[in-house]
């Protein structure tokens, strides 16, 4: 099993969850987060004065798959949120060893399936 930590454009998680739940996937956590990357910070104006925010507002979607579905899952995820500007965002990809559904106490994959 993998887990995959997407931080990406907020404007994006719509699109980005339709093409995971039609891949199958459909369990998932998302969270709104903040941070820098190549992206640095952006400019606004506020009734005419300039402000600098160091730390962009990014959301972060975590979600486990099987070794076998996370290659199609990644480029799901790229398919739906890439725009080709700076800031699309990174997806990190973890080896989980084990998940345990806390009601029936059921491990690995069968705790990840419906």
């Amino acid at each position: 099993m993998k887990l995959l930590t997407m931080i990406v454009r907020p404007e994006k998680i719509s699109s980005i969850t339709a093409a995971l739940h039609d891949i199958g996937v459909t369990g998932m956590t998302i969270s709104e987060v903040r941070g820098q990357g190549t992206q640095k910070g952006v400019k606004t104006i506020y009734r005419g004065v300039e402000y600098s925010t160091d730390f962009v507002i990014k959301s972060k979607i975590e979600t486990v798959v099987s070794d076998h579905t996370y290659e199609k899952a990644i480029q799901a995820v790229i398919d739906a949120s890439r725009t080709g500007q700076v800031g699309d965002g990174k997806i990190f990809v973890t080896e989980v060893f084990d998940a345990i559904r806390i009601r029936t106490g059921e491990h690995g994959q069968a705790a990840l399936d419906q």
